[in-house]
């Protein structure tokens, strides 16, 4: 799977949430920040999700939504926002089927093991449903905020 080109319209996408459901249609007419993170509670899952929660305002001062999603189900989505005191949605897509949409379902290596994964990546989807710009993810420090600059320039 190759990750959707900046012009590309986003897949479309219905997941369940730490609020309910989320699915693209809901955002048309606004940005929308998507971010695929491997797991809840890993030290850079954390702090991605943390200062992602800490910037929410400038977000929504910008007309942008922010949406976090991993494979995990909604009940680990639950426990990690309840234990970090997260203020973004959390997405399950514990089939993997939106990862795989997006392209960022691949196989990855760890101390020698092979194995599939999430590959730490943010859309920034325009409020027209297209991609706008996609980063991943190497070094989460400052992430947050150029994503949150692209977002106040669109």
């Amino acid at each position: 799977m190759t990750v959707p080109a900046a012009g590309a319209p986003a897949p479309d996408f219905q997941l369940p949430t730490t609020g309910g459901t989320a699915a693209l249609g809901d955002y048309a007419g606004r940005k929308l920040v998507l971010y695929f993170y491997p797991g809840d509670d890993g030290s850079t899952c954390t702090t991605e999700a943390l200062d992602f929660t800490a910037a929410l305002a400038e977000f929504e001062a910008a007309g942008t939504a922010v949406l976090g999603v991993s494979p995990d189900s909604v009940a680990s989505h639950e426990k990690f926002a309840k234990k970090r005191g997260l203020g973004v949605t959390l997405a399950a897509d514990e089939d993997t089927a939106v990862c795989q949409a997006y392209g960022v379902w691949q196989q990855k290596q760890m101390y020698g093991r092979t194995y599939m994964g999430v590959v730490r990546t943010t859309f920034l989807i325009d409020a027209e449903g297209r991609i706008a710009r996609a980063w991943t993810v190497s070094r989460v420090k400052g992430h947050v905020a150029d994503v949150l600059e692209a977002a106040k320039a669109l």
